[in-house]
C-alpha cells in the first residue's frame, strides 16, 4: 500500500505538465491573428485615400472647362459683332439723311424771298419808285436767309490788305495807297461757315 501512494504522489498526471505550454500558444497566436487583422483593416482606407486620381478624368474636366469658356467668349464675340453692325448701319443711314436734307433748311429761308417776288410781280402798273422799294425789300430778304444759313460775303474795303485767301486780283492799278492793298470790289465772294464759296474780284496797287 504505500509503495503504490508514493508512486502516485510522485507521479502525477502528464497532462498537467506539458499541456498547459500548448494552450498559451494557441491564445498568443489568435492575439496575434486578431491584431494583424486590425492592422490590415486601418492599413486599407489609408491606401485607398493615397491611391493617386484618373489622369483621364483630369483631362476630360480640364478640356470641358476650356470648351465652356470657349463657347462664352465666342458668343461674347457675336454679340460685340452685332453691335457694331448695328452702330455702323445707323450711322449710314445718319449720313444719307443728312445728304439728302441738307438743303432742308436753306430751302426754307429762301421761301419768303419767293414769295416776295411773285407778290411784286403780281403788282400790275407799279411804278419805279415801288418796284425798287420791293426789290430793296427782297434784297434784305434775301442777306438773312444767307446770313441764318452762315454764308457770309466777303466785301473788303479799300486799303485792305489782299488775302490771296480771301480775293483774287483782276488787275493791278496805280493807286495812292500802301502796294498790295485793295483798290476796288468787282464782284463781292462769299464764305459758308470758314470755307470760301468764291473769292471777290478786285483791284490790287501796284508795288512801288
Amino acid at each position: 500500500m504505500s509503495d503504490t501512494s508514493s508512486q502516485n504522489t510522485s507521479n502525477p498526471n502528464p497532462n498537467s505538465s506539458t499541456g498547459a505550454p500548448n494552450v498559451m500558444s494557441a491564445a498568443e497566436a489568435l492575439a496575434s491573428a486578431a491584431a494583424a487583422m486590425g492592422s490590415d483593416t486601418q492599413a486599407a482606407p489609408s491606401s485607398q485615400a493615397a491611391a493617386p486620381q484618373d489622369p483621364l478624368a483630369d483631362a476630360q474636366a480640364e478640356l470641358a472647362n476650356v470648351k465652356a469658356q470657349n463657347a462664352t467668349l465666342a458668343d461674347q464675340y457675336l454679340r460685340a459683332q452685332a453691335d457694331v453692325q448695328n452702330a455702323r448701319r445707323r450711322a449710314d443711314d445718319e449720313i444719307s439723311k443728312a445728304r439728302k436734307f441738307a438743303v432742308e433748311g436753306f430751302a426754307d429761308s429762301l421761301l419768303p424771298v419767293l414769295d416776295s417776288l411773285e407778290a411784286g410781280l403780281a403788282i400790275q402798273n407799279a411804278t419805279s419808285e415801288q418796284i425798287r422799294e420791293g426789290a430793296e425789300a427782297t434784297l434784305r430778304q434775301l442777306k438773312s436767309a444767307l446770313e441764318r444759313n452762315k454764308v457770309i460775303e466777303i466785301n473788303p474795303t479799300a486799303g485792305t490788305k489782299f488775302d490771296p485767301h480771301h480775293h483774287q486780283a483782276i488787275s493791278v492799278v496805280p493807286a495812292d495807297q500802301e502796294a498790295n492793298t485793295v483798290v476796288t470790289v468787282l464782284q463781292k465772294g462769299y464764305l459758308i461757315a470758314d470755307r470760301v464759296l468764291r473769292p471777290s474780284l478786285v483791284t490790287v496797287t501796284a508795288p512801288k
